[in-house]
């Protein structure tokens, strides 16, 4: 008797453990990739995030599920059915990795950056004694150079502000020192595709930004020089973000500036290019990259102490250029990338 219910109790515990792996295994009946159709004017970015996916994340693995139906530097042919990547199987390996991977030194908050990024987690202090003095263009009664797209207008000061945004939160989550020299007190990071132009910046600490140019450019590299000095013997870098205005006819890829005297900022300048160049053969292989390093006369660069970086992000006229600036995803990337190239400037150009 204690033997036979010995027995069913076994294959009791037989079947429960059946049923409990089986409702664990991944369900994969009938499951099917989905296929879109491009429109006209559509790149991948574009169709990507109408479709809710981050291009950022999936770019390559779009590219790899279409590689033969995609036109050359891999853009899309409209009328032409494509399948988007599983974002879901993605999502399933990344919650399989350990949680405390991500848990980082601790968490700091700052306002700056708005509600929705203030927490920042200090993932690292591989960065730890750099200090940076991020300069977005312009700013305050001057907008910079103005585009327009889809009747919105496209202002440089408010995009080149939010990238540098971006690119200080990366920086301060492994360890660095990061001062805004250009600051606005009410616009944090925004994913709006097209960001409200205002007037209320001022300069680091918080002073009214003049209309001047002369004495607007001369205001913010003061600024940064007595940030210098507090800091001397450190390892410091100024980085003025930017976006070009140039011809309606002429796109461009992102291109650098350096003060011809600096041996620093010149290689610093080659650094960050280089990343570039590297990002763009693996997310869009085939497409190649433009970008150069040039010495330049510009007031900021020349007149600020810590080796500089001049950076311009595009051209505000041309739509493709703008095409990808309003994207907040290509923003995040272009702060990525930033980033990537300066921890290796201050593990390498010290």
């Amino acid at each position: 008797m204690f033997k036979a219910n010995l027995h069913i109790k076994s294959l009791v515990k037989v079947i429960y453990l059946i049923i409990l792996v089986t409702a664990f295994l991944p369900y994969d009946a009938g499951a099917q990739t989905k296929e879109v159709v491009a429109e006209k004017g559509d790149g991948i970015y574009r169709l990507l995030k109408r479709h809710g996916i981050s291009a950022t994340d999936y770019l390559q693995d779009f590219i790899s599920l279409n590689k033969e139906a995609l036109g050359k530097d891999n853009t899309l042919i409209a009328g032409v059915k494509y399948k988007l990547p599983d974002v879901a199987a993605a999502a399933t390996s990344v919650t399989e990795q350990p949680v405390a991977a991500k848990t980082g030194l601790r968490t700091e908050r700052y306002p700056i950056f708005g509600k929705q990024y203030e927490n920042v987690v200090i993932e690292s202090e591989q960065l730890k004694g750099a200090v940076y003095y991020l300069m977005a263009g312009h700013g305050g009664p001057d907008p910079g150079a103005l585009g327009k797209y889809n009747n919105h207008l496209v202002a440089e000061d408010e995009y080149a502000y939010d990238v540098t945004l971006r690119l200080a939160r990366n920086l301060i989550s492994e360890g660095a020192t990061v001062y805004m020299i250009t600051i606005d007190p009410n616009d944090g990071i925004r994913d709006d595709s097209y960001l409200k132009v205002d007037k209320d910046e001022v300069c680091y600490p918080r002073l009214t930004i003049p209309l001047n140019q002369i004495k607007r450019l001369r205001q913010r590299s003061d600024a940064v020089n007595k940030l210098y000095v507090k800091h001397r013997g450190s390892f410091q870098r100024m980085i003025a973000v930017h976006v070009d205005s140039r011809s309606r006819a002429e796109n461009i890829d992102v291109f650098f500036y350096h003060d011809k005297r600096s041996e620093t900022g010149e290689k610093a300048a080659k650094i960050l290019l280089e990343t570039f160049a590297k990002k763009y053969r693996e997310h869009q292989p085939g497409r190649g990259y433009g970008g150069t390093v040039t010495e330049r006369n510009l007031y900021v660069v020349k007149n600020t102490y810590p080796p500089a970086v001049y950076i311009e992000l595009g051209n505000v006229n041309h739509q493709r250029d703008i095409q990808r600036l309003i994207m907040s995803g290509n923003r995040q990337a272009l702060a990525n990338w930033l980033y990537e190239g300066l921890v290796q400037d201050f593990k390498t150009n010290k």
